[in-house]
């Protein structure tokens, strides 16, 4: 049987470029090899795109761009082409047919729906979700404004456009996290991944500066009332019928789970499973699973949550591409399941390529 060929993308113009060089590593190591053909194409923090035979070492390190055998490369919006385009040294091109892409890419352009809809425009099938659902799970104002209207209950909170923080706009918004919220809040930009500009405010003098840091990242500002409880994930796969995976805990080493914590120390208690009563997990997983369809995830995503008084569930957010480390906790959840890396990878494979057949059906 003829290998089918899959596009790993990495890097990006984000802020998360380096975590997604390191999920490239773990993703690209566990692909079978039997099965799939793997090609490699990484995006430098300039944007432009490079077909590339670096090594997965090199990948993590970031040393791939230095690599002499890179090629100019992009992905063609045109649907006769199904592939990349692909420039030689001698100024003519040639194409390289895809039966999959697989982004391994996080926060802005490459998990915010962006990425997406040029798949979707080149008609090639791609793990996980799609450009809507990308966006409105990346989009932290919406989000919630959804899973509120779903009645899915969440942590108290307001958003507001930052250049509406200025002059008699930063009083009456202060004037609100005061009612509605109270001290201390987590300020947060509504489109930026992995707690890049997020900052916990102990005190209405401190709000400025945290506004300020998340509007450095995004044009919507979100503040959330700050939630003393456990923190959980629970990993979902799946498209029409998503399945929810076994509930892990963090215990951050920082003040919160911060991006450091995430993905660089690495100090972080993970605990699988979590500590928590058996129907309270039910419970989560259930939430988790119901807030997957109602923003339209497919593929899969990491739903966060926390847990206040060992009771009340309190969904915080879902993430459409989650890390692929070593120390990330989506597949964590999936080998405590009897899902080791390598079969997680295939089944999610496996769902693109279900997706794209359903799609062709009339279906989605």
């Amino acid at each position: 049987m003829e290998k089918r060929r899959i596009a790993v993308i990495f890097g990006g113009c984000s802020s998360e470029h380096e975590i997604s060089r390191l999920s490239a590593k773990c993703v690209v190591e566990n692909i079978s090899k039997e099965k799939y053909d793997v090609i490699l194409v990484g995006i430098d923090k300039a944007g432009r795109w490079f077909l590339t035979d670096s090594s997965t070492e090199d990948i993590a390190s970031g040393a791939w761009e230095q690599n002499p055998n890179n090629r100019v490369a992009f992905l063609s919006p045109d649907r006769s082409v199904r592939g990349l385009v692909v420039m030689n040294g001698c100024g003519a091109c040639e194409t390289v047919k895809l039966d999959l892409v697989f982004p391994v890419l996080h926060g802005k352009n490459g998990e915010d729906g962006t990425i997406q809809g040029l798949f979707q425009m080149a008609g090639i099938p791609f793990v996980g979700c799609g450009t809507s659902a990308s966006a409105v799970c990346m989009d932290k104002a919406i989000a919630h404004t959804l899973l509120t209207g779903a009645r899915i209950k969440q942590a108290n909170y307001l958003w507001f456009f930052a250049c509406n923080y200025s002059g008699e706009g930063i009083e009456k918004i202060k004037r609100k996290v005061e009612a509605r919220l109270g001290y201390p809040v987590f300020v947060k930009p509504a489109n930026a991944g992995s707690s890049v500009g997020v900052s916990k405010v102990e005190r209405e003098e401190d709000l400025d500066t945290a506004v300020s840091k998340a509007a450095r990242e995004d044009s919507k500002v979100v503040i959330e009332e700050c939630i003393v409880g456990q923190e959980v994930e629970c990993a979902v796969m799946g498209n029409d019928v998503p399945k929810s995976s076994i509930v892990g805990e963090i215990a951050p080493s920082a003040d919160f789970y911060d991006y450091d914590d995430k993905y660089k120390n690495g100090t972080s208690q993970l605990y699988i499973p979590a500590h928590l009563a058996p129907e309270v997990s039910e419970e989560l997983r259930h939430t988790a699973e119901r807030a997957y369809r109602l923003l339209g995830c497919t593929g899969l995503a990491r739903v966060d949550f926390f847990v206040r008084g060992g009771t009340e569930v309190l969904l915080n957010e879902l993430n459409t591409l989650p890390g692929f480390t070593s120390i990330s906790m989506y597949p964590k959840l999936w080998e405590a399941c009897g899902v080791p890396i390598p079969d997680l990878l295939d089944q999610l494979i496996q769902l693109a390529f279900e997706k794209e057949a359903g799609c062709k059906n009339g279906k989605g």
